[in-house]
């Protein structure tokens, strides 16, 4: 395997870090909002939460591209802070990431606190606890195999990005060039020995992940059925 590629898969293992532990810090609040909230505006920003699921990456990409851009809103800003423009930089297919792989983080989340029966709650507010110890008393633990899904299945999500990483980060060596760049940039060149060792990383991947998934669904099942 050759340096180049061994810098893709460093990016891409950075990379899905990155996102997955952002995201669980970000998307929680959002997902407990969404499971426990009346409000009117829940249709709405469920809606915007699904977005990446049915909308191309590559219009992702590009609108991410526009805004971040040195002419886009976000990058006239980032101009004005001195922070500079974050297109074709790792930080940019960070904040990228972020919105692509949301979904995967916040429907398991929401959905294990959703599961949450009532009496839980009523029980911590009847003992006067804060909502910062009701959730790591009660939803915390309750919702744990949710919150494992939830970090799984971002980094998988982000570790399988293609369009808009590319339309956002480019294909530069060490910095933005990830697994799934790296294996389309050794296709267009007919080299296929080089995407079949790589693709085979990706497989092999996906399917313990998957594997993993499905026997922690299994054991919490068996669980239930006690």
């Amino acid at each position: 395997m050759s340096a180049d590629d061994l810098q893709a898969i460093w990016v891409t293992i950075r990379l899905a870090s990155t996102v997955t532990i952002l995201l669980l810090i970000l998307g929680t609040p959002i997902a407990y909002w969404l499971a426990r909230t009346d409000s009117k505006m829940r249709a709405p920003v469920s809606a915007i939460v699904a977005m990446p699921l049915v909308l191309p990456p590559t219009v992702i990409g590009f609108y991410m591209l526009v805004l971040l851009g040195p002419n886009g809103p976000a990058g006239k800003a980032l101009e004005f802070l001195g922070i500079g423009s974050l297109v074709f930089t790792f930080w940019g297919l960070v904040i990228a990431s972020l919105f692509y792989a949301l979904p995967f983080v916040v429907q398991p989340i929401q959905n294990a606190v959703g599961s949450i029966d009532e009496r839980h709650f009523d029980a911590a507010t009847t003992l006067h606890a804060s909502p910062w110890d009701r959730f790591w008393s009660v939803v915390f633990p309750m919702a744990r195999p949710g919150f494992l899904t939830a970090a799984v299945l971002g980094f998988a999500h982000t570790v399988g990005e293609f369009g808009v990483v590319l339309m956002i980060g480019g294909n530069i060596p060490g910095k933005t060039k990830v697994v799934s760049v790296a294996i389309y940039d050794h296709v267009d060149a007919l080299n296929y020995a080089q995407a079949h060792r790589l693709s085979l990383i990706l497989l092999g991947f996906a399917f313990v992940i998957l594997l993993a998934l499905y026997m922690l669904r299994g054991r919490k099942n068996e669980g239930m059925s006690w």
